[in-house]
């Protein structure tokens, strides 16, 4: 049991270091493997845009909620292939 948790606080730190980028319309965040928001950032070409247009905020917001599930995905993803190992090692999924 000692090795796994071993085995799992690594994934953890790993994951912690792991940076996962998603980028919606100009709009890239980014998030830890942990599922945590490490940066925001808006293109200014895509800003330039979306300030002269008559939708650019509603634009804007639905362009950030995709980027940040996409980039929650993503980190979900892999996170699961990483403690695959754990979990098999545990019988689950198997």
């Amino acid at each position: 049991m000692y090795s796994l948790q071993k085995q799992t606080k690594s994934i953890k730190k790993d994951l912690k270091n792991t940076h996962i980028e998603a980028e919606v319309d100009g709009i890239t965040v980014i998030v830890t493997g942990e599922q945590e928001f490490v940066s925001v950032t808006v293109a200014d070409t895509t800003w330039n845009e979306l300030k002269s247009s008559n939708y650019g905020k509603r634009k804007m917001e639905e362009s950030f909620m995709k980027a940040c599930n996409k980039a929650m995905k993503k980190a979900q993803e892999i996170a699961a292939g990483k403690m695959k190992g754990v979990w098999s090692q545990l019988g689950v999924g198997q």
